[in-house]
């Protein structure tokens, strides 16, 4: 107990300021899996990642929502309103506003899927605005098979039995089983608003509205409802996680270097922001030692429309 309760005030130390050390690149493995065609508007990627460290410290960037199921390891998440909890095995996570600490003890080996704001209401049918920011077991959501299922990939993991395609498959399969009908103009809503996250990485309010068929007052409400923020707030969020992944790019040039701070008042404001959206200060967002940021920061993981995650240009 001593152990976790140094770790994860290690982990809300960074969060603030503080120093501590985060798992280095060396011992995580991550692969990425392309989810089925049919469930592409629901799921952005699907991964399996092991580490086998006694102690795994890491902060996870404001994020999408998640199906994950723990391999192996005993996790613990720290949320910015003072809440430390444990990560089930099988948890649903809801959209967060804010960078969220976390550790592992006895390594940490998971499968999942980042999950499309579209996903995470299809498959939850919660408000991510009364829901953001938490973890959920998944059995509780999506029903005790889950929790079954989960339960035997775990032990044929552990034995040998299974293998990462399998595992994934099996994720996919479970998404597919379980998401439901979202009404068509709330999809339609919900289509607008990525696209208009992708326009810049400061995009206007008042294009958002023009581009909807909603009023401004409904349109503000089903934001916060499928997306856990209302616009202004959003568009913040990602504005600090992308400026964050452009940043950590290890072959940025300096002109990408401005395009960036061009959308910030000022450098202490770019800090400030990718602090709180993504636990680190600009300096410490690049190289290959901190691959759970970078991998977490990957453009793919906010996919907002089909073009490439390649083609997202900051100075739009």
């Amino acid at each position: 107990m001593k152990r976790v309760a140094e770790a994860g005030g290690a982990a809300l130390g960074l969060l603030h300021g503080g120093e501590a050390d985060l798992t280095p690149r060396s011992r995580v493995a991550i692969d990425y899996f392309n989810p089925p065609e049919h469930l592409r508007p629901y799921i952005t990627t699907l991964f399996h990642f092991r580490c086998d460290d006694d102690e795994i410290r890491d902060i996870q960037p404001a994020d999408v929502g998640k199906l994950m199921l723990v391999l192996k390891g005993e996790g613990t998440a720290y949320f910015r309103d003072g809440r430390i909890e444990p990560i089930p095995r099988c948890s649903l996570q809801s959209p967060t506003s804010v960078a969220m600490p976390f550790q592992f003890v006895n390594g940490f080996h998971s499968v999942g899927a980042a999950l499309t704001p579209l996903g995470w209401a299809a498959l939850s049918n919660l408000s991510a605005d009364e829901h953001g920011n938490q973890l959920f077991d998944a059995g509780e959501i999506l029903g005790a098979d889950v929790n079954e299922a989960a339960d035997g990939l775990v032990e044929a993991y552990a034995a040998g039995e299974v293998e990462s395609d399998a595992m994934i498959a099996e994720i996919a399969r479970c998404i597919g089983d379980h998401v439901r009908k979202v009404p068509a103009r709330h999809v339609a809503l919900i289509e607008t608003t990525v696209e208009w996250l992708g326009t810049s990485l400061d995009p206007q309010l008042d294009d958002l509205y023009a581009r909807t068929t909603y009023s401004t007052r409904q349109a503000q409400r089903l934001v916060e409802r499928y997306f856990g923020l209302n616009p202004r707030a959003l568009k913040r969020k990602y504005r600090a996680v992308r400026a964050a992944a452009i940043l950590s790019a290890p072959d940025i040039d300096e002109q990408q270097v401005i395009a960036v701070e061009e959308h910030f008042y000022d450098q202490s404001h770019l800090i400030r922001e990718i602090g709180l959206f993504v636990g680190r200060t600009p300096s410490r967002l690049g190289g290959g030692d901190h691959p759970i940021l970078n991998e977490l920061l990957d453009l793919r993981n906010f996919r907002i429309s089909e073009r490439d995650a390649g083609d997202f240009d900051p100075g739009i």
